[in-house]
């Protein structure tokens, strides 16, 4: 009996101390800090009662268990999925499932609103194969058993999902660095209601095109002006919490998501000394689909 009370405080410490690993890994398999933490106490639930006479390695193994729980979230979710982007406007998506929206924001931010985007896109598998491999250095030989893979196959799955993730890439250019600057410093001011900054980043006579789903309105916005289109900026604070850098099409901007599922984007043009001259917003589901959303900067990894 002092066994297994020995081997439960053991198992508890354990979980404890590894649990910012454990909700690490299941938020970016999950894509929200709700799931990822209804996730962890599935898997607390089963690791109660396994029988610990064999486990050497209790962080991977708990590391397996939750991966198993999300593993099963993700199928499950998958099945029962319909397009989420129809019939719901951006503000409203912001709302998204019950939580706080400050930790969601935090955590978004943190993973990259954009990866998290485009892990949503991927089949379970595949994002289970790419998350432990690529994101948390876990040997394709302890990935496989978890997707009844072989290694080689498992290895696939993550190579197919790795160059989803890194999608376009945009050609070397004199001037992308001083753009991603300039996308990020617009996304900075915004949150940081800082009007003198958003208006310097501004050509004097930029245009800004919303899409009718964007505010939403009966028919498109068009604003004209630095002032003015610094603004609408301002009022868009709470969006601009739920944002991250993207490549849209190969070219940095800007996209909003909600767990992972895109809902606003914005595109931007540069005049030659690097002002924005047109900030072109869609949130149209339609005109979302076409757009290809990846990563920015992913780190390369060696293979």
């Amino acid at each position: 009996m002092d066994g297994v009370t020995e081997d439960s405080a053991r198992l508890a410490a354990r979980f404890e101390a590894d649990r910012p690993h454990l909700a690490s890994v299941a938020y970016r398999l999950l894509g929200s800090a709700v799931e990822a933490d209804d996730a962890l106490q599935d898997a607390w639930l089963r690791v109660q009662q396994a029988d610990l006479g064999e486990v050497e390695n209790l962080t991977g193994w708990l590391t397996t268990v939750v991966t198993r729980v999300c593993l099963n979230q993700l199928r499950t979710r998958r099945n029962r999925r319909e397009d989420p982007l129809d019939h719901r406007d951006p503000e409203a998506a912001l709302g998204g499932e019950a939580g706080d929206p400050a930790r969601e924001a935090l955590l978004a931010d943190e993973v990259g609103v954009a990866l998290l985007v485009v892990l949503d896109t991927l089949a379970p598998a595949e994002r289970v194969a790419f998350v432990l491999h690529d994101l948390f250095a876990v040997p394709f030989d302890d990935i496989a058993p978890l997707l009844e893979k072989t290694p080689a196959a498992t290895r696939q799955l993550a190579s197919r999902a790795r160059r989803r993730v890194r999608g376009r890439t945009p050609a070397p250019t004199a001037d992308a660095g001083r753009r991603r600057e300039a996308v990020e410093a617009f996304l900075a001011a915004t949150r940081g209601g800082d009007f003198a900054a958003l208006v310097a980043l501004l050509a004097p006579d930029v245009v800004l095109h919303a899409d009718a789903r964007v505010v939403p309105t009966p028919e498109p916005i068009t604003v004209h002006g630095a002032e003015p289109v610094a603004r609408g900026a301002m009022a868009a604070v709470a969006r601009a919490q739920f944002t991250g850098l993207a490549l849209l099409d190969g070219r940095f901007g800007l996209v909003m998501a909600s767990h992972g599922r895109p809902r606003v984007v914005l595109a931007f043009t540069f005049d030659d000394d690097g002002r924005i001259t047109r900030v072109e917003v869609v949130a149209e589901p339609d005109r979302l689909r076409e757009i290809e959303i990846t990563a920015p900067g992913e780190p390369e990894v060696d293979h």
